[in-house]
């Protein structure tokens, strides 16, 4: 199974889960609860009044090495926007993806993401956990601050 049959797929449409793709094709469903929907609105929100051009996505499907990932939240530039605005999943990564940390979410598995993310033309990776905090990331590692969004508040209110 690819992206694409996934998101044709009728039975599959609303599921109150988070949906992915593994490298060998098999579907990955994580639960998702209100305050994590909560966040990723809130995060798009601010994230769209700070940013003066681009555009700011949510469920945003990246193609990685390792299979269709799917960041909460992501800022894209105008530029890179073009060429993924009509993609079933992007062929190259926006520049900011954001992750919304759920309870289940390992720092591993954080890292790895953040890996695959970045590789695919990522600038940054932010990590948003479920008290409003955030880190940012670029390919050195952990920022004090995002770099292209330098206003955003290292701490939303929940």
């Amino acid at each position: 199974m690819n992206w694409l049959d996934l998101c044709k797929d009728k039975n599959l449409q609303d599921l109150p889960y988070r949906l992915e793709l593994s490298r060998e094709g098999k579907i990955v469903m994580s639960p998702t609860r209100n305050r994590h929907g909560y966040l990723q609105s809130r995060i798009a929100r601010v994230l769209g009044e700070l940013m003066s051009t681009g555009e700011t996505l949510v469920e945003c499907a990246i193609e990685t090495e390792d299979a269709t990932k799917v960041a909460d939240v992501v800022w894209v530039s105008d530029e890179r926007f073009r060429i993924i605005k009509d993609e079933a999943s992007c062929s190259v990564a926006p520049e900011i993806c954001i992750e919304v940390l759920s309870p289940f979410n390992t720092e591993e598995e954080m890292a790895r993401k953040r890996e695959l993310y970045l590789r695919p033309g990522a600038k940054e990776c932010w990590l948003c956990d479920e008290d409003g905090r955030t880190r940012f990331f670029d390919a050195g590692g952990l920022m004090k601050e995002s770099v292209l969004c330098p206003e955003f508040p290292a701490r939303l209110s929940v």
